[in-house]
Order: C-alpha cells, then sequence, then structure tokens
C-alpha cells in the first residue's frame, strides 16, 4: 500500500519530543490524518552475567508504577554518538557497570503505528562493577540481579511489563540459537 503526504504540520514540541500531523492520502484517493510522535532512539542494554540478567526497577509516571527493565536511555540534549555508544554511557549511568564485550542484537521499533522511536539492542557481557552515575529523575533508580528462570517468570507473571525488555529477550534467544 503506498500513502502520499499531502501536508505536515508541527501540532506541539518540547525538547524530547515533537508531535506532528500529517494529512494523507491513499491509494484509493481516500484522505486521513496520520499523528506521529517524533522521539530520538535509544539503547537497551541485557547485562547478562551468571545465567542471569541485572535489571534496573523505576517509577515510570506514564503508567503511574514501578517498573523492572533492562537498563536503557538515550544521549542527553546536545550529545550525540553511535547507538553502541549509547549503550556503553546508559549501561554505566544507570548500573555503573562496563562490558567488556558488547553484541549487537538487532532494532526494535516502540510503537510503530504511533511513533518513529527505535530502540538499538546490545548484549553486555565481561561485566565490571562500578558506581551508577544517574540522572535527577533516576535517583529513586534500584539495580538487580535476576536469574534467568526468576526473569522468565516475572514476564510470564506480568511482573515485567516494559515492551522492550520483553522484545530485546527474544532478540537474545534468537541470537543465541544462531
Amino acid at each position: 500500500m503506498s500513502i502520499r503526504t499531502l501536508s505536515s504540520e508541527l501540532v506541539w514540541e518540547n525538547p524530547w519530543l515533537r508531535v506532528r500531523e500529517d494529512r494523507v492520502e491513499y491509494e484509493d484517493g481516500r484522505q486521513g490524518v496520520h499523528a506521529v510522535v517524533e522521539r530520538d532512539d535509544f539503547a537497551v542494554i541485557v547485562p547478562e552475567e551468571n545465567d542471569g540478567f541485572h535489571l534496573v526497577e523505576q517509577y515510570r509516571y506514564a503508567t503511574a508504577r514501578r517498573s523492572w527493565e533492562f537498563p536503557s536511555g538515550s544521549f542527553p540534549m546536545g550529545v550525540s554518538g553511535s547507538p553502541e555508544e549509547m549503550a556503553h554511557a546508559e549501561l554505566r549511568e544507570e548500573t555503573g557497570f562496563t562490558a567488556r564485550v558488547w553484541r549487537d542484537l538487532g532494532l526494535l521499533h516502540v510503537a510503530n503505528g504511533s511513533t518513529d522511536q527505535a530502540a538499538h539492542v546490545f548484549h553486555a557481557t565481561g561485566l565490571t562493577p562500578g558506581p551508577p552515575e544517574r540522572e535527577v529523575g533516576e535517583q529513586d533508580m534500584r539495580e538487580r540481579w535476576f536469574s534467568r528462570s526468576d526473569f522468565e517468570g516475572m514476564v510470564r507473571d506480568g511482573v515485567i511489563t516494559d515492551g522492550p525488555t520483553v522484545a530485546a529477550y527474544l532478540l537474545l534467544q534468537l541470537h543465541e540459537k544462531t
């Protein structure tokens, strides 16, 4: 299916995201509107050690609940670099760990029906601990190691509901099969 963009209007923005409204024409000539949230890509890191994973837990304002997740995030405003550099920075910032071995697991679109944002997923092993360097909004964050079976149980039981975390684990499992 081809969709032709007739017009695009920025309707709202702040330092972290932009919302635009596109008027479009479909193949059959009918017209419609698509709202698109533009956000910077981010990195998701799967830090593995001793057949388990280091997760972080933090309060997520949008869902009004605490959430266990793989470390993730994007560059601060004014900072740029490669997705792998972003992953290194986020792992160190949120957990304090550095990793000796990095493997690119792939790219995930977070919610491709509404945003262009993508997650670059990396597997990190050979971990060395250090002090975290958390941002102001991450001061309530805590880090903890979970065995692989505990992690899977948390996903199955609805304790872990973060989509990028669950999808990153699936990518890891697929890479382990090859």
